[in-house]
């Protein structure tokens, strides 16, 4: 007998970081899953121990061409995400975000469908407020290496809410601060990623500047539930919503947080600031609290013991 409470639910990008901890949420949840990606920076790995449930299929396909499925809610996850990922290829990055865009809000307003964007804190630039709240327009350069990401994700947020103004579209707009656990691409050049793999293997650990400019991280299964909470807001709450955890480390400590938490012999050494790297982020999250009800539960130290496992067991299979 069909399950009324049973929503069909799309998730592009859903073999990335945080789609496969969504796609292992929804399922959880008792939803029907349907897995997008074209697998440029996700892998099937993050997924394989979800294929056996039949309410569970993956589908290869990029977003930057339309799809046509049926379904009652999207999560729009699909981009690359680390500046190394989304730097490698920056005009299909910008493809991604905007065409990407297009095709899902057309795809949800076919179905009538309600639609999640992915966005992110990249969208504030180099902040020059300190935190971040949502109606700050943001510093961003506009020609510059990271600009393929900072406005693609600014135009698919522009395309959101003009598809929600001109075809009532419900949609809902989560801005993604630094986030890290297991499913985390070992190689993609995030701090917290580039970290746990150095110290593991006591090798250098690598800071950039003087290691002073300030990061957030929250761990992802606190990222999902604010996810999950942002989609079940009533419909004429859209946001954008900052979601993140606001306690602020510096990167020199987060090096010191690990090396410590690993065990490790690596020594840190300092090499040039990257062009527009941001010397503080940190979200504002009062909007999240009061619509969502929620804030991070899982403090720094609780969220590197989840996850450093993940990254010395992906290490140990590498080994001849």
């Amino acid at each position: 007998m069909y399950e009324l409470q049973r929503k069909r639910v799309l998730v592009t990008g859903g073999t990335g970081f945080l789609g496969s901890h969504l796609c292992e949420r929804l399922l959880n949840d008792g939803h029907d899953v349907l897995c997008v990606d074209n697998f440029f920076t996700g892998t099937k790995d993050n997924v394989l121990h979800l294929l056996p449930n039949p309410h569970f299929e993956i589908i290869r396909h990029d977003v930057t061409f339309p799809l046509y499925v049926e379904v009652d809610e999207i999560y729009n996850l699909a981009c690359p995400a680390s500046p190394i990922h989304y730097q490698y290829d920056p005009v299909q990055t910008t493809k991604t975000s905007v065409h990407g865009a297009i095709n899902m809000l057309g795809l949800a307003k076919r179905t009538k469908a309600k639609i999640f964007q992915a966005s992110t804190s990249e969208v504030y630039g180099d902040p020059q407020i300190h935190p971040q709240t949502e109606d700050y327009w943001g510093h961003v350069n506009p020609t510059g290496i990271r600009s393929c990401y900072d406005e693609g994700k600014r135009c698919a947020e522009t395309l959101f809410f003009d598809y929600h103004r001109q075809h009532r579209l419900r949609i809902k707009i989560a801005r993604i601060f630094n986030t890290y656990g297991p499913n985390m691409h070992p190689n993609d050049g995030r701090v917290v990623s580039n970290f746990i793999v150095q110290a593991l293997q006591n090798k250098p650990i690598t800071v950039y500047g003087d290691g002073s400019q300030s990061r957030s991280f929250c761990y992802v299964d606190d990222l999902i539930e604010a996810f999950i909470r942002l989609m079940a807001t009533p419909d004429d709450f859209t946001g954008p919503v900052n979601t993140g955890n606001p306690n602020e480390f510096t990167i020199l400590e987060l090096a010191e947080k690990v090396i410590e938490m690993t065990n490790s012999k690596a020594e840190i050494i300092f090499k040039e600031l990257p062009s527009d790297d941001p010397t503080q982020r940190q979200p504002d999250i009062s909007l999240a609290k009061e619509k969502l009800g929620w804030e991070p539960q899982i403090q720094l130290e609780e969220g590197l013991s989840k996850t450093i496992p993940y990254f010395a067991k992906l290490l140990q299979a590498q080994q001849p």
